[in-house]
């Protein structure tokens, strides 16, 4: 069994796909560390076509086992019964949750993680989001600016097929798109609504996804035909066992092992430099090591601080190259579950055309230029309109007979929720540890949070749900229900814990993802983040990822890593 490498990348989802992508096509030989399970494109999809009425108990929770053995990953909106086999087992691979300050930490167990299961929205940060924090004082400045990394936004957009419409907007820039999925009737009806009460300081969008309207990249285009979250046979979607992993593989020069638990990364104190990963065999425990030049770091915001804040030596007792002592700090998410939903009345005669893996899309319109609310930062917001089925009716219209008969016959009526994702600022005090005593089966100490939303949190959640019910309204919209408090966490867009930053003192990496105080390791995932702006974040994740990428090369290939 070969033990050294160029490069060891850990984590196979999102960024890991990347990292292993980009370093063998640029002649390294890399070996992939995945602690899931292996899985095989299309072979595993099982729940992929499965009717409603084929499975199990209707999708319905299996309360028991649910509450016993899988109690978070329960919580987010792709698990049921078609996708269970995806997900961590809470109740084999627990953390320390702390339900007075409860925070949700989502965890796939399979190779590729969690872009298989992600919501797939891909926008890109602006200058609006680099430059808050040295405007408002809150975290440290970021080290790169919008155009450091515009031209590896649209490299890693080309690659995995972005669909979306150009606006012409200071705060989403526009990227590489192909032709946009198109809003269903009462979408337009409600763009053309907001458009009207607010002119044009408001704009509905189609969302950007990374779902190909088009076939290219040896992937097809979507047929709108079930719920992505459980697999495309057509790969239209962006993973990373259909996209980034079949490139690396491609050159020869990958060796991927799943089912390889990263307990900690060792560091030679005569070179400084991270020297080899140890690792545990999840199915023999046999504990193994393996050595390489440089390691990139990529297996999710918790699971990557998890392994840095366990990797102690007689120079980083805090944690491997924690000098600085935020490793763990700054935590963030986005706040999440908060706007509001109403009836659309009439447009019966509509009906949408197939399942569109897409929500619409309304970008940040508050405090862009100067402050003008009683919180700092901003909120965008996903939104959909969906035709209720026919069983929405059951139980809710009286009588029997003929006429009972006649009333249930087709579709409900259209209903529509504005929901808004919601920056947290930057706080020392939000942060991800060890339990200083229990530790999980294999002898790792559990990930603990100590973490809240704080005064600006909740105040810009209460307007964001104010302003959902205003839109709402404006559109036409009855019976219009206000909702909110969904805990941190829910989002699954937790980063920070390893900012990056300009000076050591105060930040764990550099403006290209590289450790201050170990030069040959590069930390990609969501950890890196220095803020975390109000869009989704793995677009921002795979350019930087990218751009590390060729960065570390050029530095390993010059003989300085």
């Amino acid at each position: 069994m070969q033990t050294d490498f160029d490069a060891i990348v850990i984590g196979s989802g999102i960024t890991g796909g990347w990292a292993a992508k980009e370093l063998c096509e640029k002649g390294l030989k890399v070996l992939v560390l995945e602690r899931g399970k292996e899985i095989k494109h299309d072979v595993d999809y099982k729940g992929m076509f499965q009717p409603p009425w084929k499975i199990p108990f209707g999708g319905k929770p299996l309360r028991e086992l649910y509450d016993s053995e899988y109690p978070v990953q329960s919580k987010i909106y792709a698990f049921d019964e078609t996708t269970r086999h995806f997900f961590n087992n809470d109740k084999a691979n627990p953390y320390a949750f702390n339900p007075e300050k409860p925070f949700v930490w989502i965890r796939p167990g399979v190779l590729g993680g969690k872009s298989l299961v992600w919501g797939r929205h891909v926008y890109r940060f602006s200058d609006l989001d680099f430059e808050a924090n040295k405007k408002d004082g809150h975290g440290c400045d970021w080290p790169i600016r919008y155009d450091d990394l515009k031209d590896w936004y649209s490299y890693v957009e080309k690659f995995i097929g972005v669909s979306g419409q150009k606006e012409g907007l200071a705060q989403l820039p526009d990227g590489e798109f192909q032709p946009p999925m198109e809003m269903n009737h009462v979408e337009k009806v409600f763009a053309q609504k907001v458009k009207e009460t607010y002119g044009g300081s408001r704009c509905v969008t189609m969302g950007r996804m990374a779902v190909q309207t088009e076939a290219k990249n040896n992937r097809g285009a979507c047929t709108y035909c079930y719920k992505c979250e459980r697999g495309c046979t057509f790969k239209a979607y962006f993973n990373s066992i259909v996209s980034t992993l079949p490139a690396a593989q491609a050159t020869g020069n990958m060796t991927l092992r799943c089912d390889s638990v990263v307990e900690s990364i060792e560091y030679d104190h005569a070179t400084k430099r991270a020297s080899s990963v140890r690792v545990i065999d999840a199915n023999s425990r046999e504990k193994l090591k393996f050595s390489a030049k440089m390691i990139f770091l990529c297996g999710s915001t918790i699971g990557s601080t998890q392994i840095l804040l366990n990797s102690k030596s007689e120079t980083f007792p805090e944690g491997l190259g924690n000098t600085s002592g935020v490793l763990g700090r700054y935590l963030m998410d986005h706040t999440y579950g908060n706007g509001a939903l109403g009836v659309m009345p009439g447009y019966l005669e509509k009906y949408p055309y197939g399942y569109r893996p897409n929500q619409i899309y309304i970008p940040r319109f508050k405090n862009l230029n100067n402050k003008e609310e009683p919180y700092l930062r901003g909120y965008g917001y996903q939104a959909a309109a969906q035709r209720l089925g026919w069983n929405s009716k059951f139980g809710a219209i009286p009588g029997f007979g003929a006429k009972f008969k006649e009333a249930m016959k087709g579709p409900g009526p259209w209903l529509m929720y504005v929901a808004g994702f919601g920056e947290v600022l930057p706080n020392y005090e939000n942060k991800m540890f060890l339990h200083p005593t229990l530790t999980d089966s294999y002898g790792i100490p559990l990930a603990c949070f100590d973490y809240v939303y704080r005064d600006n949190e909740k105040a810009m959640v209460k307007d964001i749900v104010s302003e959902a019910h205003q839109m709402l309204a404006a559109a036409g919209a009855v019976m219009i229900q206000d909702f909110s408090g969904t805990p941190p966490g829910a989002s699954v867009h937790e980063m920070g814990t390893a900012r990056m930053g300009r000076n050591r003192e105060d930040s764990f990496l550099n403006k290209w993802n590289q450790s201050h105080e170990v030069p040959n390791l590069f930390v990609t995932d969501g950890s890196c983040m220095t803020s975390v702006a109000c869009v989704n974040p793995s677009l921002t994740l795979m350019a930087l990822t990218a751009r590390a990428v060729d960065h570390a090369v050029t530095e390993f290939k010059a003989g300085r890593i």
